[in-house]
């Protein structure tokens, strides 16, 4: 197979080659793999993200809940929270998290794969502006849709067993308490990383992956992919990590006495606790995007190969 700019590089109907613009049956099959491999993905990186969150409410100096450094960093998290709270804690937003993902997941796969059909016809007309501009696109919307469970899922995370009941009476308590508001709070920063994310993953994916193909050194094997998924990981985070501390402390907070917005957010973060306090939870997020891109991109190559 040539190298192509996309980042999934699925089979094309014959419709399609031949420039008539019938729709296939098969469009529907994105949605349903990349939702599988989305949850596939976060239950096995779940741990890390929890340690993420837990990491990134910490130091707050006007929430005396959260003032306190309980973590030193991601491991000493992990070990902690298993021996004070069990092990069970270290999945604790795993209902919400894995309803985001079939939720998330599906729309943002689905739509960008649609999006790319509806620019070009052939995945190897596809330039670099086409996957960033239907990367971000489908991140904005998809993670817009699936906000409620990223709300629920980082107020878990962060709270651990203080939050009890089903997932549904969680749902129903924060509408009761704080509205609609309270559900979709924080989306915008939400629709913003997530435009981020995709915006600079998918294009650093490709780049590293033609580059390291083109060297001669490795092939289109599951190195490459693991190699390429790591650095586009560093770069995803690197970029998205301070909107994702703010989203983070945004979403946790209750009401709106802390925080009168994702500005004062910020701004009271960097004033506050430094401007590093913008990359906490930088390692964890990281070493969860990394491992989170692995498996997402094994388990969708190998549910397109099992449909062949």
């Amino acid at each position: 197979e040539g190298l192509r700019p996309g980042l999934f590089h699925e089979e094309i109907p014959t419709e399609k080659r031949s420039g008539g613009r019938k729709m296939s049956n098969a469009n529907w099959k994105p949605f349903v793999y990349g939702g599988l491999a989305s949850v596939t993905a976060e239950c096995g990186t779940f741990p890390i993200d929890l340690a993420k969150t837990r990491l990134q409410v910490q130091g707050q100096v006007g929430d005396s809940k959260y003032r306190e450094i309980r973590y030193r960093g991601m491991l000493h998290a992990i070990v902690r929270i298993c021996r004070e709270e069990g092990l069970r804690a270290l999945y604790s937003g795993i209902a919400p998290a894995m309803l985001r993902q079939a939720s998330y997941g599906t729309i943002k796969i689905g739509t960008y794969q649609s999006f790319k059909r509806l620019l070009v016809d052939r995945p190897e007309d596809e330039t670099l502006l086409t996957n960033v501009v239907c990367g971000v696109l489908s991140g904005v919307i998809s993670s817009s849709i699936a906000n409620p469970t990223d709300v629920l899922k980082i107020r878990m995370q962060a709270q651990g067993n203080l939050i009890q009941g089903s997932m549904m009476c969680n749902f129903i308590n924060i509408y009761q308490e704080e509205g609609t508001r309270g559900l979709w709070k924080g989306v915008s920063l939400t629709a913003q990383r997530a435009a981020i994310v995709v915006g600079v993953e998918l294009p650093v994916y490709d780049i590293t992956k033609k580059h390291l193909i083109m060297s001669g050194h490795m092939g289109d094997t599951v190195y490459t992919h693991f190699l390429s998924s790591f650095v586009c990981g560093l770069a995803g985070a690197l970029a998205s990590n301070p909107v994702d501390v703010v989203r983070t402390r945004m979403m946790n907070q209750r009401g709106g006495a802390l925080y009168q917005g994702t500005l004062d957010c910020l701004l009271q973060t960097w004033r506050s606790e430094g401007f590093m306090a913008l990359y906490k939870g930088f390692f964890p997020n990281w070493l969860r995007l990394g491992p989170w891109n692995i498996i997402f991109f094994l388990t969708y190559e190998q549910l397109k190969k099992i449909d062949v």
